[in-house]
């Protein structure tokens, strides 16, 4: 936790404030604050003088430079889907949502980009590139619920990454609301930009901690012709990358999603997550969910049962089921959206987000499954995600019948292990969840000491109040 005191905001600057956004935009009232202040897995309660909502860049800017000259903290904050405790106001800071700002700018399908404000969700963003005929290509489960600005600020990743990359990837061009209340209009649609830093990209993945994100100009890609989601069954993690690796080498470049899962997480599911069922008629030990994207509207299904068969021959698959349609597509996809929210079923749940080049996944997994295990005997790992790109959520239930606040009071201990193999791989302690509160203090432990001092150069060069996000990243 930080330890920073609580801020205490007098009467007569909430009033001025408030005044920029208006009392109805301005929200005091406990009730009415709450679904702002906590965390999505409950983990961080939070406390606000007030949620101030602006609907406009302009009023964005109003707030910062009062708050720049008043010294008053602020905590940004999108749809609230984070995972690290980033956008919670945790020592009575104000929150400044940006869910008002949700104009869809400009959708242009001749560039291939679309131009949004930082409220839009990512639901939303990716129906309005649909309804130009392309796709925006960012996928993650909270897609109703998560917004472009804060999938910015994080740098989120998500499901179709080893395809299109991570959110970064698709930014062109964002706006920028500055601690001092200037605003950075960096809103091109160019490709080709030669002209200086690339300043865009001081941004994102910086958590709100150096500017507010208000909007981006994001890049579209042509929608697929043809889709086809596999779900197979596979006797090891090791069998899965070379699974992979066929898929890769058969499709160059039409594989767009490659999820692993193990038995003990589709178990779970199955007997926590209404309306599923298990796809395959046996158990096995680790399955597989591929999706394959072609611009050809023939021919994809059957490069899909030369992959597995391929996998078949080879003793590296076991079984698997091909939708049929587009609700069988989703019922498989349904299971894997489903995986981390029913585990807290099982008690505690220490739940890590690391990255590891996608060759060493396997032997990641297996170590990491030693060192926990032996750590607290009779816990559970549950590791599962994005073979694709190298990013698994390493998730470890508690054993059967411990008590839950003894096993969650170790998750430091679980960290220290974990991200011993991480290191070992020359992995990431944070792939796509960001450092937040959760892992500030470990940053300095495995970030370059001269990358780290930069980060502290930048946060004193552009907010030196330390207005913006404090106490989060750094």
């Amino acid at each position: 936790m930080l330890d920073k005191p609580e801020n205490k905001l007098d009467p007569s600057l909430l009033a001025r404030f408030a005044a920029i956004v208006g009392d109805k935009y301005a929200i005091t009232d406990p009730a009415a604050q709450a679904p702002y202040l906590v965390e999505l897995r409950g983990l961080f309660q939070g406390h606000s003088p007030v949620v101030l909502r602006p609907s406009s860049v302009e009023e964005v800017s109003k707030i910062l430079q009062l708050a720049n000259d008043t010294a008053t903290p602020i905590v940004p904050q999108g749809g609230n889907t984070g995972l690290v405790g980033g956008q919670i106001p945790l020592h009575n800071e104000i929150v400044l949502s940006l869910n008002r700002l949700d104009r869809i700018r400009e959708v242009d399908a001749t560039s291939n980009t679309l131009t949004c404000e930082a409220g839009v969700t990512l639901q939303r963003a990716r129906e309005a590139a649909a309804a130009a005929d392309r796709l925006y290509p960012q996928l993650l489960p909270s897609e109703g619920t998560c917004t472009i600005g804060g999938n910015l600020s994080t740098n989120a990743g998500g499901t179709a990454a080893i395809a299109h990359g991570i959110a970064r990837s698709h930014a062109l061009g964002i706006e920028v609301v500055l601690a001092d209340g200037r605003v950075l209009n960096a809103l091109n649609k160019l490709k080709k930009d030669n002209t200086g830093y690339d300043l865009k990209n001081l941004f994102i993945g910086a958590e709100g901690t150096l500017g507010i994100i208000t909007a981006a100009v994001l890049r579209l890609v042509p929608r697929p012709l043809s889709v086809e989601t596999a779900f197979a069954g596979v006797p090891s993690s090791e069998a899965a990358l070379e699974l992979l690796n066929i898929a890769t080498d058969r499709t160059a470049g039409g594989v767009t999603s490659f999820e692993i899962m193990t038995r003990a997480g589709i178990e779970l599911v199955l007997q926590y997550g209404s309306g599923c069922r298990d796809p395959l008629a046996a158990p096995h030990p680790w399955y597989v969910l591929m999706e394959l994207s072609s611009q050809q509207r023939e021919g994809l299904r059957e490069v899909m049962e030369d992959v597995l068969a391929q996998g078949l021959e080879k003793g590296l698959m076991l079984d698997a089921a091909i939708a049929d349609s587009i609700e069988q597509g989703k019922a498989f996809w349904r299971i894997r959206e489903l995986f981390s929210e029913v585990q807290r079923h099982a008690g505690g749940s220490i739940k890590e987000d690391i990255s590891v080049p996608v060759a060493a996944v396997p032997a990641f997994i297996r170590e990491a499954n030693a060192a926990v295990t032996a750590l607290i005997p009779g816990c559970r790992p549950v590791p599962f995600g994005h073979l694709g790109d190298g990013n698994i959520h390493y998730n470890v239930s508690q054993p059967i019948g411990a008590d839950k606040a003894e096993f969650l009071a170790r998750w430091g201990d679980v960290n220290e292990v974990v991200f011993a193999v991480v290191k070992k791989y020359g992995g990431s302690i944070s792939a796509e969840h960001g450092v937040g509160v959760i892992k500030r203090d470990i940053l300095p432990s495995v970030k370059d000491p001269v990358a780290l001092d930069l980060m502290r150069s930048l946060k004193r060069l552009l907010d030196p109040k330390g207005i913006l996000n404090p106490g989060k990243v750094l």
